[in-house]
């Protein structure tokens, strides 16, 4: 087993034949609910950015030897990005069935969308730093905007 190929694909989700970034998001969706089980957010966030620095190496060497850039099947960025998301966004004990769902929602949406900024570091950041950078970004304004929309509802609705 190529350990490279682990930790990019996360536990190989990334190798699903439809929709890779989705799937790869849901398994990290389920692993970060599944941390901050025993961690505090702040630990999560802090994991993601070590993941961040360790997958902008590994991703420079995979991208080398395979001659294509932000190959489909990575999708360590979508388990960085949604970690941010799931860190900042204020998710507890109390709010987790609303927030989860949301915040996969929203990071997917910013993740495929790429407005403004996230889809500029896209188009114009290479190697591993340029996949990472537009997930990262993205999992900032899902966290952002999970959490606006959540103050909201629970300030006018619950």
């Amino acid at each position: 087993m190529n350990l490279r190929k682990f930790f990019l694909t996360v536990g190989f989700s990334g190798l699903s034949p439809k929709a890779p970034g989705t799937v790869g998001s849901f398994v990290s969706l389920i692993l970060g609910l599944f941390l901050l089980e025993f961690l505090h957010s702040s630990t999560l966030f802090l994991l993601s950015i070590l993941i961040t620095v360790v997958a902008v190496k590994q991703i420079d060497i995979y991208e080398k030897e395979v001659g294509l850039h932000d190959s489909s099947e990575i999708v360590i960025d979508e388990l960085a990005g949604m970690w941010i998301a799931l860190s900042i966004c204020g998710i507890n004990g109390d709010n987790i069935l609303f927030m989860a769902p949301l915040a996969f929602v929203f990071f997917r949406l910013f993740d495929i969308w790429k407005p403004s900024i996230i889809g500029k570091i896209d188009r114009d950041v290479k190697g591993g730093l340029g996949v990472m950078g537009d997930d990262i970004v993205a999992g900032i304004a899902a966290g952002i905007a999970t959490a606006a929309v959540y103050q909201v509802i629970d300030k006018f609705i619950l």
